[in-house]
């Protein structure tokens, strides 16, 4: 097993913070995860300045909650360890047996720890060029050529207007007729993500009756880190 370095310490913190739980995860290196657990996990690969390939197994992995797939609910923390990689984009979130993935040498396996108890495993597995560590690339070149690869890959564009933290309990217990306090003020621009990554802010519009997003900043990479 791998050392584990800033960047995927740094996939994992992000991870963890996404992740629903009754008080802040922590998240620390450990050898390998119990013997079969994962076997039932999500797994995604990520493309771009850095590439890498992602699995991971909490206890939402194996079942559905509010009507959803494990898939997507454990995409948005995904996207969010992806993030922390840099620019590029997460291909889909798929049920997967990744007991392979984490037995790899290039693998790191990080413990994801709710106030003392083992709640889930996060594999990390970072690739260079595209290619896993240690193994000859087919192509090397400029981060601008390796980006250019993906130039037709089509991504998410997402408008939000505020976000809020819910256990899983509240959300099961929404009703039609619910109100759900978000952390913006009425009136305050709303964030344009490409596949989860702040891009600009905008404010919302009508345009022949349906609701769209006119542009009123375009934010600089440095800008849009979230």
């Amino acid at each position: 097993m791998t050392t584990a370095t800033a960047l995927h310490s740094a996939a994992a913190y992000a991870l963890a913070d996404l992740l629903p739980s009754s008080t802040p995860l922590s998240v620390q290196p450990t050898a390998a995860a119990p013997v079969g657990v994962l076997a039932d996990a999500v797994v995604s690969t990520f493309v771009g300045d850095v590439s890498a390939d992602f699995a991971l197994v909490t206890e939402l992995s194996g079942s559905a909650a509010a009507g959803l797939p494990a898939a997507d609910l454990l995409r948005p923390a995904l996207e969010a360890a992806a993030n922390a990689l840099g620019a590029g984009v997460l291909g889909e979130v798929v049920a997967s047996d990744a007991q392979a993935l984490a037995a790899d040498s290039e693998s790191v396996v990080f413990e994801l720890v709710d106030a003392g108890r083992p709640v889930g495993w996060f594999v990390v597995r970072i690739r260079e060029f595209g290619a896993v560590a240690g193994t000859a690339p087919a192509f090397v070149g400029s981060v601008a050529d390796k980006l250019g690869r993906i130039n037709n890959v089509e991504m998410a564009l997402t408008v939000e207007i505020g976000r809020t933290r819910m256990s899983v309990r509240d959300v099961l217990g929404l009703e039609p007729g619910a109100v759900i306090e978000l952390d913006r003020s009425a009136g305050a621009p709303a964030d344009v993500l490409l596949n989860g990554r702040l891009i600009a802010h905008g404010e919302v519009v009508v345009v022949d009756q349906d609701y769209a997003v006119r542009i009123t900043q375009i934010l600089d990479l440095a800008d849009g880190q979230i």
